[in-house]
């Protein structure tokens, strides 16, 4: 199965635009997110088949984002 959409989250807005920049260049479709809330939301309404995502982020951690998603 390839990857087509991924969602990167990255409270820093330079490296999340560096990412999402780079992975567009090899094809794949981005979505981006700045923190726990907004990428949880994404990712049960976009369907991502891979996530990036920062540990150290607001609203809720990284931990407590793959806990609830799972």
């Amino acid at each position: 199965m390839a990857v087509n959409k991924i969602l990167v989250v990255e409270d820093e807005a330079t490296l999340r635009e560096m990412l999402q920049f780079n992975l567009e260049k090899e094809g794949y479709s981005v979505i981006t997110a700045g923190d726990g809330v907004t990428a949880l939301k994404l990712s049960i309404s976009e369907l991502p088949e891979l996530i990036v995502i920062d540990i150290m982020i607001p609203e809720m951690d990284g931990f407590e984002f793959c806990r609830i998603l799972r």
